[in-house]
């Protein structure tokens, strides 16, 4: 199989869609790995790491998306890529199409296959291929909130892990999943007061085993987000519905009932968010204000740190793009039941049914 490896064209993406072993991998196994010329820069891999493991390098995107079979990215396509999409083309990345439907729409009319990262699911309910971002961008949130609580930074003024003598910040985190389980770990480490809302009554008690008193953990409704986000310092949107759009949790009303100088960080902004007020942002223009609350949303927040990000992203990525190359896609996704649900859509029809309830459009069982 040819394998296309193109330069992320997202604002702020620095990340790339194959670190240099995996390619080294596929070339051994016998497959034609692409890679756009600087394309793994930003996470610190020059071509001739890529070279030495046997990939092509490819000075345009263009011939890239023309001649690859199967493209591995990071984040999906925008404008200028759209293009170059074409009838059969297996897209192996984060799609994210819950929040998108001119992408959704896109794509079903150029026939594409596409493998959205996120909804790759295992029997046990996990998604493997978002849990490296999650545990990232749910560290992420705890550092980009206590930054902009500083004074200069239009926030409160508050150090959440407080001095002696002084209260510590409040940190309240809604959904305790991995998101909210890793921005717990950093807020509980700098000594703020953690406070996690979710639905599931099993996760929370998993929660208070692992952070026993160290924590607070409140079952979600109405009445506990309205009382907890009017007194949170830092609110942490971590909500997540595999595939689907993500539920609003907290209105517009709401955050001017919040303190001035408050931090709103909303991870789940990806997947359309789950504060009414969010809209996404990047990392050159990260926050916005609203009733004097900021709101801190940048969408790709791994981006900041593509090290680090591109390495978790492709230790769990890599061997399902291998399968795919090996097996070919029907035979792959008809062994591998994570990959299979991976599947969003194929040759023009829609087979995530997630997304096609977000957008109301008609859903095929891709069997």
């Amino acid at each position: 199989m040819i394998i296309g490896v193109p330069k992320e064209i997202k604002p702020d993406e620095y990340r790339v869609g194959m670190v240099p072993a995996g390619v080294g991998q596929l070339v051994l196994a016998g497959h034609t790995v692409l890679i756009e010329k600087s394309a793994g820069i930003g996470s610190g891999f020059p071509d001739t790491t890529y070279i030495t493991e046997g990939a092509d390098i490819i000075d345009t995107a263009e011939e890239i998306w023309s001649r690859a079979e199967m493209i591995v990215k990071v984040k999906e396509p925008i404008e200028p890529e759209f293009p170059l999409l074409r009838e059969g083309l297996i897209l192996y990345t984060y799609l994210h199409l819950a929040a998108d439907k001119r992408l959704t729409e896109t794509l079903l009319e150029k026939k594409i296959i596409g493998i959205a990262y996120e909804t790759v699911q295992e029997s046990n309910g996990s998604l493997p291929l978002l849990v490296p971002m999650s545990e990232i961008a749910g560290r992420m949130s705890i550092h980009e909130g206590a930054k902009y609580l500083e004074k200069e930074r239009g926030g409160r003024g508050i150090l959440l892990g407080g001095v002696p003598g002084v209260p510590s910040g409040n940190v309240v985190i809604l959904g305790g999943g991995l998101v909210g389980l890793n921005a717990a770990k950093m807020a509980v480490g700098l000594g703020a007061r953690v406070t996690i809302i979710d639905l599931s009554l099993p996760r929370l008690q998993y929660l208070d085993d692992i952070f026993g008193n160290r924590i607070e953990t409140l079952h979600s409704n109405p009445h506990t987000i309205s009382e907890q986000a009017k007194i949170a310092d830092l609110l942490v949107g971590a909500v997540l519905l595999p595939g689907a759009k993500a539920p609003r949790l907290v209105s517009k009303s709401l955050v001017t009932e919040m303190r001035e100088g408050s931090v709103i960080v909303d991870v789940s902004v990806d997947q359309g968010g789950c504060i009414e007020t969010t809209k996404p942002t990047t990392h050159h223009d990260p926050t916005y204000f609203v009733s004097g609350v900021q709101h801190y949303c940048v969408a790709n927040m791994p981006g900041s740190v593509p090290r680090t990000s591109t390495i978790a992203l492709t230790n769990a990525t890599f061997k399902f793009a291998m399968e795919i190359a090996v097996n070919g896609f029907d035979n792959a996704v008809k062994n591998n039941l994570a990959l299979r649900k991976g599947v969003n859509m194929h040759f023009g029809k829609l087979t995530c049914r997630q997304v096609a309830d977000s957008h109301q459009l008609e859903y095929t069982v891709l069997d």
